[in-house]
């Protein structure tokens, strides 16, 4: 690792995805394919949802927030890792390390919160179906999802200002992004602070949403085992199926990361569990969303086909 001075460095130096130089040009295709199919995919989400009278809905106005932060999140990242990987130019400016890293937290906490809100939205729709439309009216949900952003913005930032605080002795992140974590073990300041923050504050930004999807899809679990009849049952899991779907995608690759990270385990590890929480997650939530989705999947149909009459 290359120490430097405190005062001198203005750019750090990202080693990127472990990969063979002969295996260079196969990987970017591989990930730009995936990022543009991650970017039209949630677009087309998006586009949908609003184009679709019938999916003016709680459930859809929270979805078209989440695709549009998946988008976000994935451009966080992945375009940066796709031009160093072509140029093989792996600096990137001090500024730009702070940059990335508070819009990597910001959506990443979004993406937590967002999950959170959608399964208070199908305990309500499922638990409360008569109180629905009172319950989860436009005023309710808009507070919702500026009150994720707020607090999204405030973790960040306290995150980043923290970071700004600190003095660096390396310059090399073992990593494609600026990781956080990777970046406070190439600091020769005191840490400790920023690793309180990342205890309590991560530890409540993860645990208090998953809470509320767990205590959530308790109820709804408890209401399913009162209908008395299979139709009833599968009708209402279906409306559940994407989002448990997502959120276990989402959980599921955000523990990986935790854990490899945590358990000490190679850079390496630690990176491939990194891109499947940035890169695939992002990439299958339109696929699960659209293929699983009964009314995803007819508002597509209804789209393809109109815009097939107009090309004619």
């Amino acid at each position: 690792m290359r120490r430097e001075n405190q005062s001198s460095i203005s750019k750090f130096l990202l080693l990127g995805l472990p990969i063979q130089p002969e295996h260079q040009g196969m990987f970017f295709v591989l990930f730009l394919v995936m990022y543009l199919t991650t970017v039209l995919g949630n677009l087309l989400i998006i586009l949908v949802i609003r184009l679709d009278p019938r999916l003016h809905t709680p459930m859809y106005f929270f979805l078209s927030h989440l695709a549009l932060t998946d988008v976000s999140f994935s451009s966080v990242t992945v375009p940066k890792m796709l031009m160093n990987m072509q140029t093989q130019d792996q600096s990137i400016p001090y500024a730009g390390c702070v940059t990335q890293t508070y819009f990597f937290i910001f959506f990443a906490c979004i993406d937590n919160l967002l999950l959170a809100v959608m399964a208070y939205d199908r305990y309500v729709a499922i638990c409360h179906p008569l109180h629905y439309a009172i319950i989860m009216r436009e005023e309710l949900c808009l507070c919702l999802l500026v009150v994720s952003w707020l607090l999204s913005c405030a973790y960040a930032l306290t995150h980043t200002l923290l970071l700004a605080q600190l003095s660096f002795c390396a310059d090399i992140i073992p990593h494609f992004f600026c990781d956080l974590a990777a970046l406070l073990k190439l600091s020769c300041s005191d840490t400790s602070l920023s690793e309180l923050v990342t205890f309590t504050a991560g530890a409540a930004v993860v645990i208090f949403p998953l809470s509320g999807i767990l205590v959530s899809y308790g109820h709804i679990g408890l209401s399913i085992l009162k209908v008395p009849s299979t139709k009833g049952i599968c009708k209402a899991l279906s409306t559940c199926g994407s989002h448990l779907s997502v959120v276990s995608l989402f959980y599921g690759t955000s523990m990986a990361v935790y854990f490899s990270s945590s358990s000490g385990q190679s850079h390496d590890k630690d990176i491939i569990a990194s891109v499947m929480y940035t890169v695939v997650t992002p990439l299958m939530n339109p696929f699960i969303y659209s293929l699983r989705n009964r009314d995803m999947t007819l508002a597509l149909g209804i789209l393809f086909r109109n815009i097939n009459i107009f090309s004619k």
